[in-house]
């Protein structure tokens, strides 16, 4: 499998374009949203779409595209791609939400006792809505029928 644009390997190209892709339309909705450059939306993960997502179903896909539905690589692709997407929303959803209310309860703390038992917050935006999942999904599928 040499025929690939990026590192020589044209699934793992196609990955990499739907993880990029994801990670640049984070920073334009956060510009947009917050009309303020914030360069971190390159590397952060939690918001819209999902880059996680994004990378497992374009694998899926062009790995469904170029070996067919009843490989055992589209099997393999296919079950890491729902894995990927139910612990986005559910187990990395659920950590962020318990760190929301944690930051809260140290603020809290720190307001009443002057000092704080943390140096800083905890990461709170590590999962995602079950819509930032979908859209995830879509571009990575848009983008590997495109460029298998």
């Amino acid at each position: 499998m040499s025929n690939g644009f990026i590192v020589g390997n044209r699934i793992l190209d196609i990955v990499l374009v739907a993880l990029i892709a994801a990670q640049t339309l984070k920073f334009i909705v956060t510009l947009i949203k917050e009309k303020k450059i914030n360069f971190r939306r390159f590397l952060d993960t939690g918001s819209m779409p999902s880059s996680h997502t994004a990378s497992v179903t374009a694998l899926a896909t062009s790995v469904g595209i170029r070996e067919g539905i009843a490989s055992v690589l589209f099997a393999i692709s296919l079950v890491l791609a729902i894995v990927v997407m139910y612990d986005a929303t559910g187990v990395r959803r659920a950590a962020g939400k318990q760190a929301e209310v944690l930051n809260k309860i140290v603020a809290n703390i720190k307001k009443k006792e002057g000092h704080s038992i943390i140096e800083e917050n905890l990461k709170e935006f590590i999962g995602h809505t079950p819509m930032e999942v979908f859209w995830g999904a879509i571009l990575g599928i848009v983008i590997a029928f495109f460029l298998s």
